[in-house]
C-alpha cells in the first residue's frame, strides 16, 4: 500500500497530525501497536493544554467533544521557592480566560482515536509493528512485522523519546538524563483548589499540584531517584501524608485515588527534526522537563505546523520534498530550542545541589512577582505556546 504521508505512532502528537490532515486531498496511513485501552477512573497522566493548543485542537474537530466533566481550567498559578521565594500568576489580571486546561492523556487519546478511525483519507493499520525502515529517491518504505509493505512520499515518527523509526532512519540525537523521576497520583482535596495550580521548588525537586475537576488535583513530583523509590515504597497512608506534608497541607488533607506511578525524566535534542523524506514530531522530535508542562504542547505545535506546511504545498510538490521538510524544521527550532533551554536552566537552578544559589533564585521570583510587565509576558508567552 502507497500513501502520501505514513505516520508511525499512534499517540497524542501522530494522531493529532493525522487529524489535522482530515480536510486535505493526501492519503494517510497510520501505524500502532495496540489499540488504546480506556480503562475506568481518573489517568494519573495528565497534561497541561495550552489555550493556543487547546484551540489547535477545536480546530480539527476535537477540543469540543472532549467531556467537559473531566476538564479543568487553569485560572490562577501560585509559584514558591525554597527560602521564601513567591511568584503569582493571574489568567483574569493578565485578560485571559485562562492559563491552561488540564485533561487526562487517556481522555485526550480517546477523542483523537475515534476521530481517526472516522476520517475517510486515512487508514489505520493496529495493531500493527515496524520491522525495517528504507527510503529511496521517491519514497520510504516500512516493512511491518506480519510481511506487509507500506509505503510514502513522508514517513513521520510519532513513536515517542525511544522512537524505533529515528534510530532505524540513523538520526543522531542527544539523551542527558536528569537522574529524576517524576511520581504521579491523583488526590481528593479537602480544600477547593478553585482552580489554582502550585508548585513549590523544594530540596527533594519540584512538586506541583495540578487541579481536576472537582476538588481532584493531579500530582507531579520531580525528585531524584533514590527519592523517587522511597516515594513509591511508602503505603498508601504513609504516601498522601507525605504528599500533603510536602505541599504545606495548602489543600488540607489529600485522599489518594490512583496507586503513585514515576517515569524517567531526560532532556533528549535531535540535530534535526527531518531527514531525507522523514520527519520528527513530539517526543520523538524532544523531551524537556515537566516543570514548564509544555511537553505536550510542543507535540501539539509540531503536529500543527507540519500539517499547515503539507495542506499548503502546491499539487505538484511531493511531501517528501526536502523544502517543505526544511520549512518545517525552521518553523519549530526557535521555540523548541527556546524551551528547552530555559526548562533546563530552571531545572539546574533549582537543583538541590546548588543550593549556594538559594537566595538569588529566590530573589528572582520575587522580583518577577513585583514586576507586571515581565509577568504579563511570560503569561502571553505560555497562552501562546
Amino acid at each position: 500500500m502507497r500513501y502520501d504521508v505514513l505516520i508511525v505512532g499512534g499517540g497524542l502528537a501522530g494522531l493529532a497530525l493525522a487529524v489535522a490532515l482530515r480536510g486535505t486531498r493526501l492519503s494517510v496511513g497510520l501505524i500502532e501497536g495496540r489499540a488504546p485501552v480506556f480503562a475506568e477512573g481518573w489517568d494519573a497522566r495528565v497534561y497541561a493544554v495550552s489555550p493556543a493548543n487547546a484551540a489547535f485542537l477545536d480546530s480539527i474537530g476535537v477540543w469540543r467533544h472532549l467531556p467537559a466533566e473531566r476538564l479543568c481550567r487553569v485560572e490562577n498559578m501560585e509559584v514558591r521557592g525554597d527560602a521564601g521565594g513567591r511568584l503569582d500568576f493571574s489568567a483574569y489580571a493578565a485578560g485571559a480566560s485562562a492559563l491552561a486546561w488540564i485533561v487526562e492523556s487517556k481522555v485526550l487519546l480517546a477523542e483523537l482515536h475515534e476521530s481517526a478511525k472516522r476520517q475517510s483519507n486515512l487508514t489505520l493499520h493496529c495493531p500493527a509493528n515496524p520491522a525495517a525502515l528504507t527510503f529511496g529517491a521517491e519514497d520510504g518504505q516500512v516493512d511491518l512485522g506480519d510481511g506487509r509493505s507500506l509505503r510514502a512520499r513522508l514517513v513521520v515518527a510519532a513513536d515517542g523519546a525511544d522512537s524505533w523509526t529515528r534510530a532505524a532512519a540513523g538520526l543522531h540525537v542527544e539523551f542527558r538524563p536528569y537522574r529524576q523521576r517524576g511520581v504521579v497520583a491523583n488526590f481528593n482535596a479537602a480544600i477547593p483548589h478553585r482552580g489554582t495550580a502550585f508548585q513549590w521548588f523544594r530540596d527533594d525537586g519540584i512538586l506541583a499540584y495540578l487541579p481536576l475537576p472537582g476538588n481532584r488535583v493531579s500530582l507531579v513530583w520531580s525528585t531524584p531517584d533514590a527519592h523517587a523509590e522511597e516515594l513509591l515504597a511508602l503505603s498508601a497512608e504513609a504516601f498522601r501524608s507525605r504528599v500533603a506534608a510536602a505541599g504545606s497541607h495548602r489543600l488540607g488533607d489529600l485522599e489518594l485515588i490512583t496507586p503513585p506511578a514515576a517515569f524517567d525524566l531526560r532532556l533528549m535534542r535531535a540535530r534535526h527534526p527531518i531527514g531525507p523524506r522523514l520527519a520528527l514530531i513530539g517526543d520523538a522530535a524532544h523531551t524537556i522537563h515537566p516543570l514548564s508542562g509544555h511537553g505536550i504542547n510542543l507535540g501539539f505545535r509540531d503536529a500543527q505546523a507540519l500539517a499547515g506546511v503539507l495542506a499548503d504545498k502546491p499539487d505538484h510538490v511531493d511531501c517528501g520534498d526536502r523544502s517543505l521538510l526544511r520549512r518545517y524544521e525552521r518553523m519549530r527550532k526557535e521555540e523548541v530550542v527556546a524551551l528547552q533551554g530555559v526548562t533546563d536552566i530552571l531545572h539546574r537552578l533549582f537543583t538541590p545541589a546548588q543550593r549556594p544559589l538559594s537566595r538569588l533564585r529566590n530573589l528572582g521570583l520575587n522580583v518577577t512577582d513585583r514586576l507586571p510587565v515581565i509577568k504579563d509576558a511570560l503569561i502571553r508567552y505560555a497562552i501562546a505556546s
